[in-house]
């Protein structure tokens, strides 16, 4: 008797660190899914001077090995991005055939752990030959294959854009040419109405008509829209993780402690693509606790 209640205490002590284990692990997938963010802004086909103009944020771990934007090969095609260390993809990127790829993720919760990097897509697009729609078409697939991501894929050439998610779960892939003008593209769908989206897209917007026709200071629009701290009402939230995550993420420029470290924007960049073709990428970005800039210009190479 007495080794049978020895043996349902050792059994129930067990349950009780497996319970623990579980609990702990789902809550560290829940806040790494829930922290994967990202926030851009962008006016397509809508400027004097710029047919693509882009400003975007990327949130991520502090201590999550980055390499900074520089040209790299993937599969014998040359494109211009950060990279992401772990999984070895990126969130921006452009090729020097006028090929642009830029992804957020979707803020939700229960992500599939065997899912593939998402980080992958962009340069998928950037390897392909195939067109913004006919990319889109072929990817929608295999987007199931993905957690809950956003992806632009764009070819300045052809002045051709396509907006692809893979969310609401259950619905069909979303594919939509995206329109000229100016967007937003945050964590839910395309020019979704939320707080840091609504205030970075009236921010760009008042800070292009300032310029008007003249030339954009990149460097100043990061500054002044892309460094904002300012968080939404609460009760302004969507609800989908916990809320005081929500309430920490929910500013344009991010910054808060978790217990797997330091977390919120790690780089900034601008991208600018002129009507004859030139480039710009501008990317201010963190390295060890210190923000360095750089810029690659290039122009558009012409098909032969």
């Amino acid at each position: 008797m007495h080794q049978l209640q020895h043996f349902f205490s050792d059994y129930l002590l067990f349950s009780s660190i497996i319970l623990e284990f579980k609990q702990f692990t789902q809550s560290r997938t829940i806040e790494q899914n829930c922290l994967t963010m990202c926030i851009a802004a962008f006016i397509w086909q809508a400027h004097p001077l710029y047919p693509f103009l882009l400003l975007q944020n990327r949130d991520e771990y502090h201590n999550r090995p980055t390499k900074a934007l520089a040209w790299w090969d993937v599969d014998g095609c040359e494109i211009l991005g950060g990279r992401d260390e772990v999984a070895g993809g990126t969130w921006l990127a452009c090729s020097r055939q006028g090929r642009v790829a830029f992804l957020t993720n979707v803020l939700e919760l229960h992500p599939r752990p065997d899912a593939k990097t998402r980080g992958d897509l962009p340069l998928l697009f950037l390897e392909s030959t195939k067109s913004p729609m006919e990319f889109a078409e072929q990817l929608a697939t295999d987007a199931h294959q993905y957690n809950g991501f956003n992806l632009i894929v764009a070819d300045i050439p052809s002045k051709s854009m396509v907006y692809i998610s893979n969310r609401p779960k259950g619905e069909p892939i979303n594919i939509q040419q995206v329109s000229p003008g100016l967007h937003v593209l945050s964590n839910a769908k395309l020019d979704s109405p939320w707080h840091k989206a609504q205030r970075l897209g009236k921010g760009f917007k008042q800070m292009l008509n300032r310029y008007g026709k003249n030339e954009v200071n990149v460097k100043e629009m990061v500054e002044k829209l892309m460094k904002d701290k300012v968080k939404a009402d609460k009760s302004k939230l969507p609800g989908i993780c916990a809320l005081d995550m929500e309430f920490n993420l929910s500013s344009i420029f991010v910054e808060m402690d978790t217990p797997l470290g330091l977390y919120g924007t790690r780089s900034t960049a601008a991208m600018t693509v002129g009507a004859g073709g030139e480039v710009s990428f501008y990317d201010k970005y963190l390295e060890k606790g210190v923000w360095f800039e750089r810029t690659v210009n290039y122009h558009i190479q012409k098909l032969k």
